[in-house]
């Protein structure tokens, strides 16, 4: 090769790694934007509840976490949205409750997501973007048998008793949000009896049930958080968050933002399976 061709051979490729390292660098710096989507067809929580056109305390709290983690954190309440363009979104985060594509018990800006949207979320989910569900985003798209909605998040809400203090036992200290949490700890919220754990779940939390008042939690232990993969995408659930005095709690922060890191994949691998070995009777009835 004579000079001027190698010369000009080698500008090219210094020119090319400056390309990809100042792509590298932008992709880096930019931000991933979240839809924080709380539509209630059932029972609607207070954290979730607007008061006229101003957002509610938990969308205005998850607006502000995300601001500080480098998150753009976007809330809606109308259905709609899920017919729209999907892929603007890295990660949708539920805090959500009855059937979405159905009537609302209160007042909800907007109207319900269609047939053709509920879908869309899925595939969207499947095809790599991460999920995020709180509390009752299990207590949404109830059915007899397992609703796709369901298989996607991996659990779905039976009942609960009163709120209480509980113990929950670390079995995944790895994953994101579990830093410096001791192996058991107790807190304070409303407790969902739930079941149609599938097999692939990785559990992060495992509810303790020994002490608790209420015949529902007469079983054996059972997930409180977890997380499993859904085709390419990530899906993370805590089932933390009633009310406002929980989204208070520096320990629910912690674990909410370090499931959104993972969902968007921010943080941490992707999971495997442990739910057979650390929560076998996760299934069973209470007693």
């Amino acid at each position: 090769m004579r000079r001027r061709e190698m010369l000009i051979a080698a500008g090219a490729a210094v020119v090319g790694l400056s390309a990809r390292f100042s792509f590298a660098e932008e992709e880096k710096e930019k931000k991933a934007k979240i839809l924080f989507f709380s539509r209630s067809a059932g029972f609607e929580h207070p954290p979730i509840a607007r008061k006229g056109k101003e957002l509610s305390s938990a969308e205005k709290q998850l607006v502000e976490w995300g601001k500080a983690k480098g998150y753009e954190v976007v809330c809606g309440k109308d259905g709609a949205l899920f017919d729209g363009d999907l892929d603007q979104y890295d990660a949708f985060v539920f805090y959500t409750s009855g059937d979405l594509t159905g009537k609302t018990r209160q007042p909800q800006p907007g109207g319900p997501m269609s047939a053709e949207g509920k879908k869309k979320l899925l595939e969207a989910v499947r095809d790599g973007k991460g999920f995020v569900g709180i509390h009752s985003a299990t207590d949404t798209f109830h059915s007899d048998g397992i609703d796709p909605y369901i298989a996607m998040i991996g659990g779905e809400f039976i009942t609960h008793g009163r709120q209480q203090e509980a113990v929950l036992k670390v079995v995944s200290p790895e994953f994101p949000g579990m830093e410096g949490l001791d192996e058991e700890f107790t807190i304070h919220d409303e407790w969902y009896a739930q079941n149609k754990f599938p097999k692939d779940m990785h559990v992060i939390l495992l509810q303790r049930t020994e002490g608790m008042e209420g015949k529902m939690y007469r079983r054996p232990p059972y997930p409180a958080v977890w997380a499993r993969m859904h085709g390419k995408g990530r899906v993370f659930y805590t089932a933390l968050g009633h009310g406002p005095r929980n989204w208070d709690n520096p320990t629910f922060k912690q674990i909410l933002l370090g499931g959104i890191d993972w969902a968007t994949r921010k943080a941490g691998p992707d999971v495997e399976p442990n739910i057979e070995k650390v929560a076998p009777g996760a299934n069973e009835a209470a007693k």
